[in-house]
């Protein structure tokens, strides 16, 4: 398999194209696609989710985009070193009955030379929100260049 650029040692200008690159592939919500970029046995853990290996990668967001619908997800490096990038993320999505949601979170990610995330280590917190203060109102799909970064909003 040809890595999965860029590839530790991070610069800023890496570790930013590598968040963004996770970012657009969560907005996709293709679990296949997105599993690719963890090793075979990645380890995740999610708020109180443990998630081991790309097969359980695919169904835990095949799950987490069945219900929640609309997902768009916005991430911010926030430090890196090595092989290691922490970042800070935010996200809006909206249940079956339409009620709507934000979640706040951090992401430590340790990442393989090959440029595959083994480790990713989420903690997060959600809260509703009425449909008014929606803020990530992009089509579906990749955030728009132009559309503001999390440091852009009060949050």
């Amino acid at each position: 398999m040809s890595p999965r650029l860029p590839v530790p040692p991070f610069t800023w200008e890496a570790a930013t194209t590598k968040v963004r690159s996770i970012e657009d592939s969560w907005n996709g919500h293709k679990p296949v696609l997105v599993a690719l970029a963890y090793t075979i046995d990645s380890l995740w853990r999610s708020g109180i989710e443990f998630v081991s290996g790309r097969a359980a990668i695919e169904r835990f967001l095949t799950l987490k985009w069945t219900q929640q619908l609309e997902y768009r997800v916005v991430n911010e490096v926030w430090a890196f070193t090595g092989n290691r990038i922490a970042l800070r993320y935010a996200n809006e999505y909206r249940d079956a009955n339409g009620n709507w949601f934000r979640t706040y979170g951090n992401e430590h990610w340790e990442v393989e030379p090959d440029g595959l995330i083994r480790r990713r280590i989420t903690s997060f917190n959600n809260h509703p929100i009425s449909e008014a203060d929606r803020i990530f109102r992009w089509r579906p799909g990749r955030r728009p260049d132009d559309h503001p970064e999390l440091c852009d909003f009060d949050l």
